[in-house]
């Protein structure tokens, strides 16, 4: 969530939304799979047999940078 926050937050452009989505989506999957690698519970667990909630990751990131990006070019005015 944050580094969607922050580059949503930086990007000058719309279309860098979409890219601080991408990258905060790849942050989300990593720290999820470290979580689950040193065994810790976690609600969204990262293996071959357990289930990535991507589509929910993909909106969420979406949502977070694009909210971001709105409230900087409000903030702007």
């Amino acid at each position: 969530m944050a580094v969607a926050v922050w580059l949503g937050w930086k990007a000058d452009q719309l279309g860098k939304v979409f890219i601080a989505a991408i990258a905060a989506l790849g942050a989300s999957v990593l720290v999820s799979w470290a979580i689950t690698g040193i065994g810790l519970p976690w609600i969204a667990p990262v293996s071959a047999q357990a289930p990535t909630l991507f589509p929910v990751r993909v909106i969420a990131a979406l949502l977070w940078a694009g909210g971001a990006y709105a409230a900087r070019r409000m903030a702007k005015r």
